[in-house]
């Protein structure tokens, strides 16, 4: 192969014996045997065992090289004994027998180790990232995302979409999350921004006549870390289509994801046919627009119960006169769990701000009766009637919450989730996928009591346009979508307004005139106003399609140099200072008194 190498760590095998080979890689372990040393030594495609005898001059530069050296090992191959083969490694039944050793590179003591599955505090990990990619499992987490980028790419060609590349210095945007901004040297007292994604060149690329666009493409957004989001950038699969419809976009997403899925994971989907589920009764049913459906558990309005005269719990009862909803969750077959079941869910509910879970469960001896806290108030009238809306049965249990709709929905949604994890049946072997559709376009800022843009201001009113009845903007519905597997929003997209005079009307609802739309959108509404196709698309993202794929929690662990949880690179020590010089040819002062 070359001077460093005549195989990989991974690829010899018993055909192999009595050849002699040339191996570098990475010390990865000793284990002394007294007259005998073995070393494992590993490349990034695998390990292979070699031993040295004592005798051996390079014995003692062997047994004194720290782990994680780069060694060249020199020997012959032989096979194992029967006894010592390892058919949990590749190179399991062979080992070499080294003739000679030359450290390519000494390593110090490690701070964190490669070998084991030791836990390490965050911050060491991101400070040694270089150590920690080492591990198999970084190492497998990372090949799986070039993997799956590269299918993304191949599978995208087939689908008929070309890939080009967008700006990175672009124009503040005054919608969506914070900018990051780039002062310009050449003009003075000026900034890009970095593109928080490529929203209206995908789209000004559709006006210039293109018909499918794709890339994998960088996005910046100065934003908090959560364990499903990266502070600073990300990476989204953003696609354009031209004279398309909503359905023409889930197919050709459907399609991509189902062969992804099936390429990547032994786990099944729970449908190829992905469920289309309305915003409104997303929020009903789950409380949330990003629904686990391998949940099986369902929230039921049942605020019509309490209006009865022969239901007397009357806490709720009186909440309800005041506007209150009341919604709850059936979990089927749990009227034998022990009270401390249920007081723990309770708790567990206190502990997130709420005010508790009210529970009983539905018995039934001579006639059907409530068990448990609050079973008495109920009627067997009201308890058949309970029965039919919510599609339980004796021996089932109902966990309620009364509030405000927003507050409810919080709280269920939670507890929909948490409940399904105690009483474990949540199907983990499955990816459970759907689209959450008919967003409203509008909603109402309750803090200020003003009507804003719910989703994206740049998508199209649902219905014949000619009809939209503007002064009741709450009840337009849009076209925007988003994309969920397992309770974890893939992306939004839309189709997209492609109409200058119906963005100026739905951005005066809002507030914005057209004065302030030509000066925000300039580039966007001026290509709009010489001809654009009906256009639409949508951006999932790369690192969450990948941390499934992956089954990890977070997505640290299939990103190659993560910033932490403060938006800073602590290997690379960034965000980081710069000289005066630098700020003088930018022509910037810094001002850094605390708020």
């Amino acid at each position: 192969m070359n001077r460093f190498r005549t195989h990989y760590c991974s690829e010899l095998s018993e055909k192999d014996v009595n050849k002699y080979v040339t191996l570098s890689g990475w010390l990865h372990r000793t284990r002394d045997h007294g007259n005998l040393l073995f070393v494992d030594l590993r490349d990034h495609y695998g390990v292979t065992q070699c031993v040295i005898e004592n005798k051996n001059k390079f014995f003692s530069t062997v047994e004194k090289a720290k782990p994680e050296s780069v060694l060249q090992i020199k020997g012959k191959v032989i096979k194992r004994s029967t006894e010592a083969v390892n058919l949990d490694l590749k190179t399991g039944k062979i080992e070499v027998a080294i003739d000679t050793v030359e450290i390519l590179s000494q390593a110090k003591e490690l701070p964190i180790p490669v070998f084991g599955d030791q836990d390490y505090p965050e911050d060491l990990r991101l400070k040694f990232r270089f150590l920690d990619l080492r591990k198999e499992e970084m190492q497998k987490n990372i090949i799986l995302r070039s993997k799956v980028i590269s299918f993304i790419r191949t599978e995208m060609l087939k689908l008929g979409f070309l890939e080009y590349q967008t700006p990175i210095l672009t124009s503040s945007s005054p919608e969506g999350a914070r900018d990051f901004l780039v002062p310009s040297r050449l003009n003075p007292g000026k900034f890009y921004a970095l593109p928080q994604a490529p929203q209206q060149f995908k789209q000004l690329i559709m006006v210039s006549g293109f018909d499918k666009y794709f890339q994998i493409a960088p996005c910046f957004r100065d934003e908090d870390a959560r364990a499903d989001r990266s502070p600073g950038e990300f990476y989204q699969l953003d696609l354009e289509m031209s004279f398309v419809e909503q359905e023409d976009v889930f197919q050709v997403v459907e399609r991509l994801f189902v062969n992804l899925f099936k390429k990547f994971s032994k786990k099944k989907l729970l449908s190829e046919k992905f469920p289309r589920i309305p915003f409104k009764e997303a929020m009903l049913k789950y409380g949330t627009d990003k629904p686990d459906l391998r949940n099986p558990l369902i929230i039921h309005d049942i605020t019509k119960i309490f209006t009865r005269n022969d239901v007397k719990f009357e806490i709720f009862k009186k909440l309800v006169q005041a506007g209150a909803k009341v919604r709850c969750i059936v979990t089927k077959k749990t009227i034998d769990k022990p009270r401390s079941f249920f007081d723990n869910i309770d708790k567990w509910a206190k502990d997130q701000g709420a005010s508790g879970l009210a529970y009983f469960s539905i018995e039934k001896d001579k006639k059907l009766q409530g068990k448990g806290p609050i079973g008495k108030f109920f009627s067997e009238d009201s308890l058949n009637e309970i029965i039919k809306n919510c599609e339980a049965d004796v021996g089932d249990s109902i966990f309620l919450s009364c509030g405000s709709e927003k507050e409810i929905e919080k709280i269920l949604s939670s507890a929909r989730n948490k409940i399904a994890e105690e009483l474990k049946i949540i199907d983990e072997s499955k990816f459970a996928f759907c689209w959450i559709v008919d967003y409203p376009m509008f909603e109402l800022d309750e803090k200020n009591k003003k009507v804003v843009f719910s989703h994206n201001p740049f998508s199209m009113p649902q219905g014949n346009l000619k009809e939209l009845n503007f002064d009741k903007p709450l009840e337009i519905k849009a076209f925007q979508y988003d994309i969920v597997c397992n309770g974890v929003e893939l992306s939004s997209g839309a189709i997209r307004n492609h109409i200058p005079e119906l963005m100026y009307k739905l951005f005066s609802i809002v507030g914005y005139n057209q004065n302030d739309v030509n000066a925000k959108f300039s580039g966007m509404i001026n290509a709009l106003s010489y001809g654009a196709p009906p256009h639409g698309g949508i951006a999932p993202g790369i690192d969450r399609i990948v941390m499934l794929l992956a089954n990890k929690q977070n997505i640290r662990e299939v990103t190659l140099f993560p910033m932490n949880q403060n938006a800073q690179d602590l290997m690379m020590r960034a965000p980081s200072k710069v000289n005066n010089d630098q700020l003088k040819e930018l022509g910037l002062k810094l001002d850094l008194k605390k708020n």
